[in-house]
């Protein structure tokens, strides 16, 4: 009778050779392979990416009335934290012509803890839309300050417009590619140090006999015979 392996047998043998061939690779190839799937993979990622444009505007705040110029740098932070606000944004919604909720995750704002100026930054994938958000909301910030002169003794003047940008803010496909490099290569790294290592001491594992594929044969014992019995006559 012949026996043959059964078909759980055969994933299992086809899976070890491939933990044998991968064993057998030196260190640096896993490290090389993590550098370079990552690199292309972060290079691609920079390619079909919509490119995104930055345009940026700046306010200032000034003393009136003969007040604190002191006054005009705190007036200045807190302006720069309610740019932001659904105040504000609802006046530019109008002239910038995109949605408030565009608007909110589109526009940032920063302060110099130096200087009373406020930056008032949009992004968008087009540059004209960019420069069209970036102004409104500094207008409208300006007029939200203006209405609260009186009080505040401190006025917001408009600097410098937001202009149309040139160029994409976002990293391009060179860029991502070498972000995408390094993460692979640290990654890479990560694994080697985390890999099993085999002790070249240790002797080498003896390999397992397969199953035998001879016949087995079936051998037959004869039984004695049986002795004679003498019968006498009486």
């Amino acid at each position: 009778m012949t026996q043959k392996p059964t078909g759980g047998q055969r994933p299992r043998s086809r899976t070890g050779r491939l933990a044998a061939r991968a064993r057998s690779l030196p260190p640096w190839s896993l490290l090389l392979a993590a550098t370079l799937s990552c690199g292309l993979a972060g290079g691609a990622y920079g390619a079909v990416r919509t490119p995104q444009y930055t345009a940026t505007g700046y306010v200032v705040a000034v003393p009136v009335d003969g007040s604190d110029p002191a006054a005009a740098l705190g007036f200045a932070q807190a302006y720069g934290r309610v740019a932001t606000q659904l105040a504000v944004l609802g006046d530019a919604r109008a002239r910038a012509g995109v949605p408030v909720a565009v608007l909110r995750a589109s526009v940032r704002t920063a302060t110099s803890p130096d200087a009373p100026m406020v930056a008032v930054s949009a992004t968008s994938a087009r540059p004209g839309l960019a420069a069209d958000m970036a102004n409104a909301v500094s207008l409208a910030l300006t007029r939200h300050a203006e209405g609260a002169r009186d009080s505040t003794h401190v006025g917001l003047v408009r600097f410098a417009e937001a202009a149309r940008p040139a160029e994409p803010s976002s990293p391009g496909p060179a860029l991502t590619g070498l972000v995408g490099a390094g993460a692979g290569g640290l990654l890479g790294g990560l694994a080697l140090l985390v890999r099993p290592r085999r002790d070249p001491g240790a002797p080498a594992a003896a390999p397992v006999p397969a199953p035998s594929q001879a016949p087995v044969q079936a051998t037959a014992q004869a039984a004695p015979a049986p002795a004679a019995v003498a019968t006498g006559q009486p």
